[in-house]
């Protein structure tokens, strides 16, 4: 295993806080499925973790509170290929890729203010349209 994965600049989890585990794949595949352990399990513990501070350990846990287990414990798994090597490697990009979207803070928004001229022109438009069906009717007879 690697020494540590790397998911930015400055979160690097060490490979001694990953447990990878391989077990039999499920679902049809012949022999070769009943013979080979090629399904990677990947678990990684949030709430323990030393490469996460407690801003980001609680973005995290927020982002992952469905996916978690009880004891704070991410498990991703993986047995979409036929090789184990491959399915450990697309484990870890996939945890790379999750724990980099729950770190990623978004922008604050600054709701805008509509301008008077606009709002000036919308009414103008709707006074023109009410206008334009008002002239449909057929002219009453006021006699």
């Amino acid at each position: 295993m690697d020494d540590e994965v790397r998911v930015n600049d400055d979160v690097v989890i060490p490979a001694s806080e990953l447990t990878i585990t391989a077990s039999r794949s499920g679902g049809p595949g012949g022999q070769h499925v009943n013979t080979t352990s090629s399904r990677v399990t990947l678990r990684w513990n949030v709430s323990e973790t030393s490469a996460l501070n407690e801003p980001q350990r609680a973005r995290v846990l927020k982002r992952f509170a469905n996916r978690l287990s009880t004891e704070g414990v991410l498990i991703i798994h993986s047995d979409t290929e036929r090789s184990q090597h491959r399915n450990r490697q697309i484990a870890l990009e996939r945890l790379v890729a999750l724990v980099s979207e729950a770190l990623m803070v978004p922008k604050h928004r600054i709701p805008t203010k509509k301008s008077r001229a606009v709002t000036q022109r919308r009414l103008g438009d709707k006074k023109h349209r009410s206008q334009v069906k008002r002239d449909r009717n057929k002219p009453r007879d006021d006699d």
